[in-house]
């Protein structure tokens, strides 16, 4: 009986060693998980380059034209126009084109549920520690059973030796057998959790594995981009210092970054017709322009490349010397009748928002998931948002729009087109300091601003794509109207953020001049050291297409080698044969100025334009001096999101994370800014299953605007159907989708 005790024994003893080095086996397998789970954070490829002549099904509409013609747009930067032989196989192109474009819809939604997944990660990550620390506990109770079930066996079996050879051994047998019994329950039962905890593990461990390299490729990269950074600015600070010492200049040095020198122009500095003389390119004059219809059909890789709206053919250029008229005597003086400059107060609006609290905010947790990635897809929190949403911030444009009211009183074509372009530079005068990003409107959200009453013009825009994000907007005044398509490119490259619009602006006076242009690249710098600032930079080509005359106007880029002041804008007005008109020269965070060119001199090739005296044709309304408070609003931009009765459901008044940021609840708006997008997503992919279930893809209609052929340029855009405003008055919002 020894003998089997000892047998016993050993088996148990060998049995109970072989599953705790078992057990420690797979906890030391779950602790290098855990380690991936804190560090667990998802990454997106980038969206693939476009060549040009491709188009990229992400957000483009397929049209039939006719029986035999189909148009495939991307907004107003691209338009295919393709013709089959046949009404049958122009139907078969459509049918694979519109399977292609859900497949692309698909991965697109799959991009965003990996967004969504990073906003509740937490939540999961916490799920999943639950199961695993409840599947631990499990096995951690059966092992302590096992452990007193095997203490009660080898008592037992200890118990034998005392027992008499003759003496009876059945009832010890039994309770031997018994506890046996409950030691084989309790190691089954070890041995079914064990089993669940290895397959709960394995289920998750190529997931882990994938976001440990995720976050390894990621750290790399942006080591690499810092690296990289620190060495340009290294070298860029020495030739800096090289320069000065050799020549001077008015750029900032890095330890005056952040005076007011380099972020607001000085007094002293002036565009004015007694400053010195500059230098202006201007397209050549030797080369006529192409027909007005035509002259809108931008080189698409250029706009995406440059944000140039020039459509100069080959991009010749001439360089001109502009100085001041010698013989005037009134260089110095402006016209006497100048636009109006101040903004009229109807009722009782207001000037300040609630003031920006100051929040701590984890930038290398936010920095690592932005790298590479387009704008428009990172899970931004609001800590980097102004309280305003991208509808209303394009609104905002039209802050100096008193400037159109007077250039439509004038008669002369080439000076009105002078106007235009001074508006068309006021737009950019509020981002010389405002650089938080604006709300990412949801689909189908719209923004009226009717200030018909005091500053004479209202405008309504609304949503009109998701995928890309494209706004519509329309705003008219007493004698102009104004309608754009707004679309963007956008990439973060870690040390600076860069935007490229796309669409096209469009503007028609009573007079029946039609202009058009495109804005240019805006930049905003020191992302990861230093303070952020923003710069313009590119051409802009403004067209009349009654009468061909054309306006190119040059944003010059910050450099720490220029010697003029920053922020410079320089251009000429010409008309349909080339010939300079008018000159136009300032700051586009400051004033233009305008002037008629009364002679020329020199050679065609080398020509000098003298003009005459200056006109302020717009000059900026400077923030309040308190402004850092309240985002560096100005005085309209802080009654944009005002709180205002009978607007449609839809307006971005309505928008409670938007509404809870400008009230200083940031916590409580990042909540509700995931719950918006979740419902969004949600509705889509209602909306979605509904076309594939009747076999129909129809694309998103908007409910105030409708895509239609442009007359003039030839572009597919959405046009105002001019139905919002009588529904207002009738406050029917029937057609109004539920967003909030």
């Amino acid at each position: 009986m020894s003998e089997s005790k000892a047998h016993t024994e050993a088996e148990m003893k060998g049995w109970l060693s072989k599953w705790t080095n078992y057990l420690r086996g797979y906890q030391r397998r779950w602790f290098v998980l855990s380690d991936g789970l804190l560090s667990y954070y998802r990454n997106k490829a980038e969206m693939s380059h476009t060549c040009r002549g491709t188009i990229c099904l992400d957000g483009a509409t397929i049209d039939i034209a006719d029986s035999c013609t189909f148009v495939i747009s991307n907004g107003s930067t691209q338009s295919f126009h393709l013709r089959a032989a046949n009404e049958v196989e122009r139907q078969r192109w459509v049918t694979a084109l519109e399977l292609a474009k859900s497949k692309c819809y698909k991965n697109v939604e799959s991009d965003e549920e990996d967004d969504a997944y990073e906003s509740g990660q937490k939540c999961e990550v916490s799920l999943i520690m639950k199961e695993i620390t409840a599947c631990l506990e499990q096995m951690e109770t059966c092992s302590q059973l096992i452990s007193k079930r095997d203490s009660a066996l080898q008592r037992a079996l200890s118990e034998l030796d005392l027992i008499d050879p003759g003496q009876a051994l059945s009832g010890k047998m039994k309770a031997i057998n018994e506890k046996a019994t409950l030691l084989r329950i309790t190691s089954n039962a070890m041995m079914n959790t064990a089993k669940e905890y290895v397959k709960l593990a394995e289920s998750f461990s190529k997931k882990y594995e994938k976001m440990l390299q995720q976050e390894r490729t990621k750290k790399e990269k942006l080591e690499e981009i810092v690296e990289q950074l620190a060495r340009q600015h290294s070298i860029l600070e020495q030739a800096a210092k090289d320069h000065r010492r050799t020549k001077p200049s008015t750029s900032p040095s890095d330890e005056e970054e952040d005076s007011t020198e380099f972020y607001e122009c000085e007094d002293d500095v002036s565009c004015t017709s007694d400053a010195s003389n500059f230098v202006l390119k201007i397209p050549s004059c030797q080369r006529r322009m192409s027909s007005p219809l035509n002259t809108n059909k931008c080189n698409d890789n250029q706009g995406e490349t440059s944000g140039s709206s020039s459509d100069v053919e080959d991009g010749g250029e001439v360089e001109v010397v502009v100085m001041p008229e010698v013989n005037s005597k009134d260089t110095k003086k402006a016209c006497s009748i100048t636009p109006p400059t101040v903004i009229a107060r109807a009722g009782r609006r207001r000037t300040r928002v609630p003031p920006k609290p100051n929040y701590p905010l984890n930038l290398w947790s936010i920095m690592k998931n932005c790298i590479g990635k387009e704008l428009t897809r990172i899970p931004m929190p609001v800590n980097f948002s102004e309280p305003l949403s991208m509808l209303q911030r394009l609104t905002e444009d039209y802050e100096y729009a008193c400037v159109l009211d007077y250039a439509s009183k004038l008669t002369d074509s080439c000076e009105q087109l002078a106007y235009v372009a001074a508006f068309t530079v006021s737009s950019y005068a509020t981002t010389s300091n405002r650089t938080g990003k604006p709300f990412n409107p949801l689909l189908g959200e719209t923004y009226e601003c009717d200030r018909m009453d005091d500053l004479g013009w209202r405008a309504i825009s609304e949503q009109v794509s998701h995928h890309p994000p494209m706004v519509a907007l329309h705003c008219e005044g007493k004698n102009w109207k104004c309608w754009q398509e707004f679309t963007m490119t956008s990439k973060f490259r870690g040390k600076y953020l860069q935007l490229i619009p796309l669409g096209t602006a469009h503007l028609i006076f009573d007079s029946g001049n039609h202009y058009t242009w495109r804005k240019v690249t805006t930049t905003v710098h020191n992302i990861i050291v230093g303070k952020l600032w923003v710069d313009q930079h590119g051409d802009m080509d403004i067209i009349n297409h009654k009468d061909g005359s054309k306006c190119r106007l040059t944003y010059i880029p910050y450099s720490y080698f220029n010697r003029e002041a920053q922020r410079k804008v320089k251009g000429c007005v010409m008309d349909k044969d080339g010939k300079v008109n008018w000159v136009i020269n300032g700051n586009w965070d400051s004033k233009i100025e305008i002037a008629p060119v009364v002679s020329v001199e020199g050679t065609p090739d080398n020509p000098i334009y003298k003009t005459g005296p200056y006109t302020v044709a717009w000059e900026r309304r400077l923030p309040p001096p308190d402004c850092e408070k309240y985002y560096n609003f100005t005085e309209l931009a802080c009654q944009l999101n005002e709180p205002e009765e009978g607007v449609a459901p839809t307006d971005s008044r309505n928008r409670p994370d938007q509404r809870l940021m400008e009230e200083g609840k940031w916590d409580e708006a990042n909540t509700i800014k995931v719950q918006l997008e979740e419902k969004q997503r949600a509705a889509r992919k209602e909306r979605e299953a509904s076309e594939i279930g009747t076999g129909k893809i129809v694309p998103y209609e908007p409910v105030w605007f409708k895509k239609e052929v442009e007359p003039v340029t030839g572009n597919l855009i959405h046009i105002f159907k001019d139905e919002y405003w009588d529904c207002k008055s009738n406050q029917e919002w029937s057609k109004c989708p539920n967003i909030f």
